[in-house]
This record gives structure tokens, sequence and C-alpha cells, in this order.
């Protein structure tokens, strides 16, 4: 499957689930239109028999200004297919599910979603730092909104 392919194909596949998005260069890209079912959705691109999404390359959170954005790039090793997808979230109560239990390496970018971002993840089982100090108290440092009293803002280019 090419590009294009894979993108009508998952747009098939999940019509009441994903939104094809513009802004993906080189592979698609989506908007997760029920983040509430993101499990169940990862599960189901990963036992797909046509997509096989056996590898997370990454999750990450972004802080839009407006709310945060959880952003998932999936691939298949065996079919050498790849794609992102994402899903906002409020800042007042940010949470999502953990998919440990569909990509076991999901733990660390969990862990650092919920350490620079405060996103929480239900369901992690090991929500611990690992990048901050333990006694770490200063907030969430990729945090538009983040200060520290020895943090100096450079301007955005």
């Amino acid at each position: 499957m090419n590009r294009d392919e894979l993108a009508k194909y998952l747009l098939d596949k999940f019509p009441d689930t994903l939104e094809l998005l513009e802004t993906g260069k080189a592979e698609p890209f989506f908007l997760l239109k029920k983040p509430d079912g993101l499990v169940e959705f990862c599960r189901a691109i990963r036992d797909d028999v046509e997509l096989r999404m056996d590898y997370l390359c990454q999750m990450c959170g972004v802080d839009t200004g407006e709310n945060f954005e959880v952003v998932y790039s999936v691939a298949s090793v065996k079919k050498r297919y790849r794609f992102d997808f994402k899903f906002p979230l409020p800042y007042n109560k940010a949470e999502i599910d953990s998919v440990q239990t569909v990509w076991a390496g999901a733990n660390w970018f969990e862990r650092e979603t919920w350490e620079l971002y405060g996103i929480n993840v239900r369901n992690h089982g090991n929500l611990t730092r690992f990048l901050l100090p333990d006694n770490w108290d200063q907030g969430f440092p990729m945090r538009k909104d983040w200060d520290a009293p020895d943090f100096k803002r450079l301007p955005e280019v």
C-alpha cells in the first residue's frame, strides 16, 4: 500500500474514528475524533491483518497555547507502513488512557508526557519521574506558561 492507499484504507475502516488532516507531508496524519476509544483504536490497528501496526515510534504531548494535543506515530515493521494521529485535550482535565497493553514501549513516552506536560495517564502503573529530579516541584517545563525563578524565556522566532 502506498501513502494514499493507506489513508483510504484507514478512513474506510474507521470512518467515525478518523479524520484525515492536510498537514501530513510524508505520511498520513489523522485526527482521532473519539479519544475516549484510544486503547480500542490502537488495539484494532495493531491486530488488523492489513495494517499490523506493531511499533509505537513515538508519542508526545504538545501545548498549542489553547489546549494540549497528544500525538502518536505508529508503524508496521513487517508491512512498512507508517502514519500519525493526534487528538486535543483541555488544559483543565488533561487525561489519556495508557496504551502499554498494546505497545509496551509506550511506558517511557507516557511517563515523559506526564512529567513534562502534566497530562495524566490513566492505568499506567508506574507513573514516576525519570527526567526531572524526584523532588521536582516547579511545575511542568514543556507548558507554554511554565515559569521558574531562574528560567529565562527566549523570544519566539
